[in-house]
């Protein structure tokens, strides 16, 4: 890996972005052209480690990985300097004669701890944002992907010093050794569980922190949705990557009127992507290990199969697979899924899916189906979630406009695009005061102080 030891790489950072080099303009587009060129030098291995480690085929590979950090890279090569610029900041009336301005400043040696289900985009996103701000990066991408994990090590590796940007390999004792050093930001994607163990270890050295959680993302189709529509763009948010999203639909909350009928279409879009029979299809992803295919497969006991249901456990896949009767108190709906099973739960009226929702911890995405303005207006203003789709899945991740982050147990901050680089930034305020007069009512010795700053500061 490296001969020096954690701390002494983590000096290594520090001392490098100490002496000024990554804080130019200059500096940093050179750096992200830099990127950009080994991304697409290395892109066919990328597909091919993303089709070792998941069984991702080039379409998937592309679409939900290679291409979301090409718009990610070339929006920030776009907008970076101007993000870069100090802004000047209105300054009260108790400061006439001062001048304000708002620096961005990056915050210094960077951690990131990237995730295995979508080990590449959610690796290099956050590295972007990293980069762009004027860190130097450690990242600590999964070892449940290893064959992406050597990989970035080797492409990044090729073309930068581990001085700026170092990868480090290994399990859990790697990055609980990483999190012991005093790095000056942890950006952190991963499940709620160990989101708790990096916020604990953040909070021991008063560490500022982003962490990309999950959790059960609800899917509303009110009785009014365009349900052929409907079906096949909940198919495409659920069963993509073998439902190992972390913005997935978690769960269907499906009007009572419309449940049969939209099972029928969700069986015609599983039919139409996967074929007939998706566990031999050579494109359909794989569980990422044994240990989470049978947490996946336990949960096939829970309700009615209502399309699905089967498993090849030599492969680790599970077919895309609806429940239906699903209750609240069974096992699938105690945690977030993170694979192809999809749970039915109905409802009468548009509050009961609202109250539903409002009853558990904030989900990361929340997706609604409706013709109506109303009911749109009414779940948006009425449940927090950290992002989402209206008549539409996943989509919302995949634009550099929008920044993605979750809320309560689904995460704090947020990235992508000019968020990422926010994210990465400590925006400094200076004040700037005139020496041409002095406010002397200001001082203890004023004698008529007060009565000035009764004037001044009044409710």
């Amino acid at each position: 890996m490296y001969n020096d030891t954690m701390a002494n790489l983590i000096q290594k950072q520090k001392h490098f972005y100490r002496s000024g080099a990554t804080r130019p303009y200059e500096y940093r587009l050179r750096q992200l052209k830099k990127l950009r060129d080994v991304l697409v030098a290395y892109e066919k291995q990328v597909i091919e480690a993303l089709k070792k480690d998941l069984n991702k085929s080039e379409f998937e590979a592309y679409s939900t990985e290679i291409g979301i950090a090409y718009e990610e890279l070339s929006f920030t090569i776009k907008h970076l300097r101007s993000w870069m610029a100090p802004r000047k900041a209105k300054t009260a009336l108790t400061h006439f004669g001062s001048k304000g301005r708002i620096i961005p400043e990056p915050y210094g040696t960077t951690l990131i701890i990237a995730p295995w289900n979508y080990p590449f985009q959610l690796a290099v996103s956050p590295l972007i944002g990293a980069l762009a701000a004027g860190n130097t990066v450690v990242m600590k991408p999964s070892e449940l992907t290893p064959t992406m994990s050597a990989l970035l090590s080797e492409m990044l590796g090729s073309v930068y010093e581990e001085e700026y940007i170092a990868v480090v390999e290994g399990g859990p004792d790697v990055s609980q050794e990483l999190l012991a050093q005093p790095v000056d930001y942890i950006f952190f994607t991963g499940s709620v569980n160990v989101g708790k163990i990096v916020m604990q270890a953040a909070a021991k050295q008063l560490i500022p922190l982003t962490l990309e959680l999950g959790g059960k993302s609800p899917c509303i189709v009110h009785a009014d949705a365009p349900l052929k529509l409907a079906a096949r763009r909940i198919v495409f948010g659920k069963f993509t990557n073998a439902g190992q999203t972390c913005i997935a639909p978690d769960y269907l909350l499906v009007h009572r009127s419309v449940k049969n009928e939209l099972i029928a279409y969700i069986q015609e879009s599983i039919k139409e992507f996967y074929g007939p029979n998706p566990l031999s299809n050579p494109s359909y992803g794989r569980i990422v290990s044994e240990k989470h295919f049978q947490r996946l497969a336990s949960f096939l006991q829970d309700g009615t199969v209502a399309s699905g249901g089967r498993t090849a456990p030599d492969h680790l896949t599970i077919e895309p697979t609806m429940l239906d009767q699903v209750t609240w108190d069974m096992p699938v709906m105690q945690e977030e899924i993170f694979g192809p099973i999809l749970p039915i739960i109905e409802y009468d009226r548009i509050q009961e899916a609202i109250d539903m929702i409002n009853d558990r911890p904030k989900p990361l995405a929340l997706y609604l189906f409706t013709r109506e303005p109303e009911i749109e207006d009414t779940v948006v203003d009425s449940v927090s979630y950290g992002g989402g789709c209206i008549n539409d899945t996943l989509m919302h991740i995949a634009t550099p406009y929008l920044p993605f982050g979750g809320v309560g147990e689904s995460g704090m901050g947020a990235y992508h695009g000019q968020g990422s680089f926010d994210t990465f930034t400590h925006y400094k305020s200076v004040l700037k005061q005139t020496n041409l007069f002095d406010f002397t009512f200001r001082y203890p010795s004023s004698k008529n102080g007060l009565k000035y700053l009764r004037k001044l500061f009044k409710p």
